[in-house]
């Protein structure tokens, strides 16, 4: 790999963001996790093959002399030539339908019925995989990357039912301890199987996961933290292989108080209820998505103290039983459909939701001049002329969700003044910026992680393409607020996260075609 890294200093590639970026230029590949190309400085790139051989496709097209082959040999070459990168395929797959075509300039007005949530669910449908007995889920979103994390768990040997919103898991038979590679090179959450084949099985073998590119969120601080427990981590080039020599111990451990990980405490959470003893975590997350896993963990017998702050205790059970449990609504899904709302001028109503998941977003949207009405259960946005400018910070729960920041810039876009939008938690998440530019938004980075917004009037009607789930759904009420009609790309990336999104927009009134049959979808 040293080879590979000394032909991208040559070809004056300076870091990680400007290889990613230039991958999803190129159309190498569509999406990389930053953490396959970690620890450059020291010499070691721990990078998918499939990455590898689109980066080696980039230096040749930029003169380097360097050869798949001699990188990897013959052998490893004639694997190589048979792989096809799960991201790369979904696209691929999508095939003409990978794209919408809108036409915007109508305001949004209606209500719109939440689903379960993403961020939710598929950490809950890993931890099923602690459990030696029958899991029933309800609430449960039908969207790609929960298909994807069912086929997971059902390959470890789970038995997944679904019905409707409702999957049946049962786990009481695992078969091996290697997760599967095209999984979890497509889906970030692939890694939360760690910790319950850990308690499980004692060993762990999951490639380093794939997902959107939205910046530098490797796993090693996962890794360090599972260390403290008593588990032995062996990361080589792509794969991670974890195993407990004398069981899961408990522990203190203490993560970033800066960002407070909800993947770091959904996985120690995960691997303290059966570990030996008692498990303290500091600066735990107390995302509302936490609270509902930490509440399924208490159904199945765990003992949990502190659900909802930020530490949290949990004592070890040597085994925990079949239950029943209701997955949240989705907050963010909330969030981007009162957003569109707002930058569209229109009205929306989401439920069924607390007001407080969202509070960070909402006081934001009423600084800046935006009527928000709160129900027990419901919220209600409704756009009263141009919204103010404001400045956002992303933070952890309870402040600004960064799966908010891109709809947010939309609607800072077309705000009266000086907006900012600083990103804190991920440092390659405003790159779209330059899709809304093309749409006529007047919007610079100072740098990687911070946007300068001078809002205008109205947007351009564009063809414009999303690199990320946030990201495209945000281009979407873009174009939806633009004047004339714009063709949005990045459709398959949608379908990872919002479950019947085009139908919930066209029922506000949203006039949107699909390229396949070139029609618009009917109002609900």
């Amino acid at each position: 790999m040293s080879k590979l890294l000394q032909a991208i200093k040559r070809a004056g590639i300076k870091n990680q963001a400007d290889m990613i970026n230039i991958l999803h230029e190129e159309e190498e590949i569509d999406s990389v996790h930053p953490s396959m190309l970690s620890h450059w400085s020291s010499g070691r790139v721990r990078i998918p093959t499939e990455v590898s051989i689109a980066i080696v496709k980039v230096l040749q097209r930029r003169g380097i002399e360097i050869s798949i082959e001699e990188l990897f040999g013959k052998e490893k070459m004639q694997e190589a030539s048979q792989l096809d990168s799960p991201v790369r395929s979904e696209r691929t797959n999508a095939g003409m339908n990978d794209h919408l075509i809108i036409t915007g300039g109508v305001p949004l007005a209606g209500d719109v019925v939440l689903n379960g949530s993403k961020n939710g669910a598929l950490p809950i449908l890993a931890a099923t995989l602690l459990i030696n007995d029958e899991v029933v889920l309800h609430n449960v979103p039908r969207i790609s990357d929960i298909e994807k994390m069912c086929q997971l768990i059902s390959l470890l040997g789970a038995v997944v039912e679904r019905d409707g919103d409702t999957v049946r898991v049962n786990a009481s038979n695992l078969t091996t301890c290697r997760a599967d590679r095209d999984l979890t090179a497509a889906m970030r959450a692939s890694f939360y199987v760690v910790g319950p084949l850990l308690a499980r099985l004692g060993r762990a073998e999951v490639p380093l996961p794939g997902g959107c590119a939205i910046g530098s969120r490797p796993v090693d601080y996962v890794i360090r933290a599972l260390r403290q427990l008593g588990v032995q981590a062996d990361e080589q080039t792509d794969v991670v292989v974890c195993t407990t020599p004398d069981g899961l111990q408990g522990a203190t451990v203490t993560l970033d108080p800066t960002y407070r990980s909800p993947g770091a405490t959904f996985t120690l959470a995960m691997a303290a209820s059966l570990a030996k003893g008692r498990t303290v975590i500091e600066n735990a997350s107390a995302d509302p998505e936490v609270e509902n896993f930490c509440r399924f963990l208490q159904a199945a017998g765990a003992t949990i103290d502190g659900i909802g702050d930020t530490r949290l205790t949990i004592d070890g059970r040597a085994d925990l039983h079949g239950c029943e449990h209701t997955i949240i609504s989705d907050r963010i899904e909330a969030g981007t459909f009162l957003l569109a709302g707002a930058a569209t001028g229109g009205q929306v109503r989401v439920g069924p939701i607390k007001p407080s998941y969202l509070e960070a977003v909402l006081s934001k949207l009423e600084e800046m001049g935006v009527p928000v009405l709160r129900e027990r259960d419901a919220v209600t946005v409704r756009a009263e002329g141009r919204p103010h400018a404001a400045t956002v910070y992303t933070t952890a729960y309870p402040g600004f969700p960064t799966d908010l920041q891109p709809p947010m810039v939309v609607l800072m876009c077309l705000a009266d003044g000086h907006s900012v939008m600083n990103e804190t938690i991920y440092d390659g998440r405003l790159t779209y910026v330059n899709e809304l530019r093309r749409m006529g938004a007047q919007v610079k980075l100072e740098t990687s992680q911070q946007a300068i917004i001078e809002g205008v009037e109205a947007l351009d009607g564009r063809r414009v393409e999303g690199a990320d789930m946030r990201a495209s759904a945000a281009l979407v009420l873009a174009a939806l607020a633009a004047e004339g009609e714009s063709t949005v790309f990045g459709r398959h990336y949608i379908l990872r996260g919002y479950e019947q999104f085009e139908e919930k927009l066209t029922h506000l009134g949203a006039r949107i075609e699909l390229p396949s049959i070139r029609r618009p979808v009917e109002r609900g």
